[in-house]
């Protein structure tokens, strides 16, 4: 989503902090810059203004002058700015109510209603343990209570009985009296939207709040609608008095206005994100990291939870267990694999990590082939148990099977089976206590396995990394998450102990990232 933003920042702020002192006139030439791509993003106008003003007068100020890299303060102004304009803290979901906590769900058809509906509600009763019930007051869209119907159904959610013909203030006094009855905690209505915003839209939206006395009031804005996304907000906040926002397709190729506008006008926080299709990639909004991933300073921490979800701990603690005594068979590669493609896939995660986002060009000559993964899943898929805990079995004849039971080559079978060699072997070593310095060969490896990215990682210090591991630490100074199991994590990220990611030992590089097209 803030692809292009990003690049334009990260090449504007490059300059800066290349040269040793700065003059008022070269910082006046950057906010030109700055200006000119926060008005391409399609961020509205009045806040690019307020903005550009606020990073100014910093920067043209006595703390710029006085620090010993100027160009580096201005870059930590314009992050400062950018957090304040999305938001200064994150504001999760208020379910601090009576229940059955009423969630109103507000917006244009189209933005992704009632799939947000559905997402919120599978993360509410997954995570939260909370007993959600959905119902759906829109019965103007062909099918659009049957959806939210399959979705409670896939997700094993309840939703309320649908009764052709009823209203929908009805329907929302009929859903809060069955909560009521059936002991739930959570009752989320998915009201209906329009093409564009018209009176008897705000009228029924109000007619519903005011039946329902909702305690949040949830405007779903698709992250693609630039500009109209400031009226929208505007328009629905006036008469819902919305509680916070939630946008959706943020995995699009949308400008990224919308999101640094809506908060700005409106005031109201941005909550959630929706990151995809599926009705588990929903990320709660978080100013800093946000702007960390704008400037290409990487979001470790999002990785880290985005592992802890990812990752059933009973397997990960016997993992552990198995791997400090030298035990790693293709069945635990294979889990790896699976935990991986979880958390995004190698983009994904690689997106996530500080300074990745200044080599996109090289990321895209490395012809990241994120199937690589199912792939190999296949291959171990089409082995016998035996084959699996024994991979020393697998001679000639064994390969040509396994090759076409996965529908691969043989080739692609060794270099699957050369993978888990190197690990093992990596296993052995720190199952001895002979694991010692081997983050930092890994991080320097892990440069080396890619096509086109000769010394490296770029703003990622081995030694750094190390140290960060040993102190438990994450860049920023922020804490791990508590409650993950020792080597929870797949892959080891950077600056966090546990197993690493499949294949960063030795000339094989990352799963997915071959020598040239495939």
């Amino acid at each position: 989503m803030f692809d292009n933003l990003s690049d334009r920042l990260g090449g504007i702020l490059d300059k800066l902090t290349k040269r040793g002192a700065l003059s008022e006139s070269d910082v006046n030439e950057a906010l030109r810059e700055v200006r000119r791509a926060l008005i391409e993003a399609d961020v509205a106008l009045p806040i690019v203004r307020s903005f550009v003003d606020k990073v100014k007068h910093r920067a043209v100020g006595a703390e710029v002058v006085k620090s010993i890299k100027p160009g580096q303060m201005v870059v930590k102004i314009v992050h400062d700015q950018l957090i304040e304009m999305l938001g200064e803290e994150s504001h999760p979901i208020d379910l601090n109510a009576p229940a059955p906590v009423c969630i109103m769900m507000v917006g244009l058809q189209g933005a992704g209603k009632t799939t947000a509906t559905g997402k919120i509600a599978r993360r509410l009763t997954q995570r939260d343990k909370r007993k959600v019930l959905m119902a759906s007051l829109d019965t103007r869209r062909p099918a659009a209570q049957e959806q939210l119907k399959v979705l409670g159904e896939q997700n094993e959610i309840d939703t309320l009985p649908i009764i052709e013909g009823q209203q929908p203030v009805d329907i929302a006094k009929r859903a809060l009296n069955a909560a009521k009855l059936g002991g739930y905690d959570v009752v989320m209505l998915d009201t209906a939207g329009r093409g564009h915003i018209d009176e008897p839209l705000m009228i029924e939206m109000e007619q519903i709040k005011a039946a329902s006395n909702p305690h949040e009031v949830l405007l779903v804005a698709d992250a693609l609608t630039g500009q109209d996304a400031v009226n929208l907000a505007k328009s629905f906040d006036e008469r819902c008095a919305i509680t916070g926002i939630m946008l959706t397709r943020m995995d699009g190729d949308g400008r990224g206005g919308a999101a640094l506008s809506m908060r700005a006008v409106t005031g109201k926080p941005i909550k959630l994100i929706g990151t995809g299709e599926k009705s588990d990639e929903l990320e709660d909004f978080h100013p800093k990291r946000i702007a960390d991933r704008i400037l290409g300073m990487g979001d470790i921490v999002s990785l880290v939870e985005k592992a802890a979800e990812a990752i059933d701990a009973e397997k990960a603690a016997e993992m552990a267990r198995k791997m400090q005594k030298g035990h790693f068979d293709l069945n635990d590669l294979s889990e790896q694999l699976k935990q991986m493609e979880k958390m995004g896939g190698m983009s994904g995660m690689m997106g996530m990590l500080p300074g990745v986002g200044k080599m996109k060009k090289q990321l895209a000559s490395a012809n990241l082939d994120e199937n690589m993964f199912k792939r190999q899943m296949a291959i171990i898929s089409s082995m016998t148990k035996t084959e699996r805990t024994k991979p020393e079995l697998l001679k000639a004849s064994r390969k040509k099977r396994i090759a076409a039971g996965s529908g691969v080559q043989v080739a692609e079978v060794n270099k699957l089976l050369k993978m888990h060699r190197q690990m093992a072997d990596m296993m052995k070593a720190m199952g001895k206590g002979k694991g010692k310095g081997m983050l930092g060969k890994m991080m320097g490896a892990m440069g080396g396995g890619m096509p086109g990215m000769g010394g490296g990682m770029p703003s990622i210090d081995p030694k750094a990394l190390e140290q960060m591991a040993k102190s438990g630490q994450l860049p920023g100074g922020m804490e791990m998450p508590k409650g993950l199991p020792g080597g929870a994590l797949p892959g080891g990220l950077p600056g966090v102990g546990g197993p690493k990611l499949p294949g960063l030992g030795g000339a094989s590089g990352l799963p997915g990232l071959g020598k040239g097209k495939k």
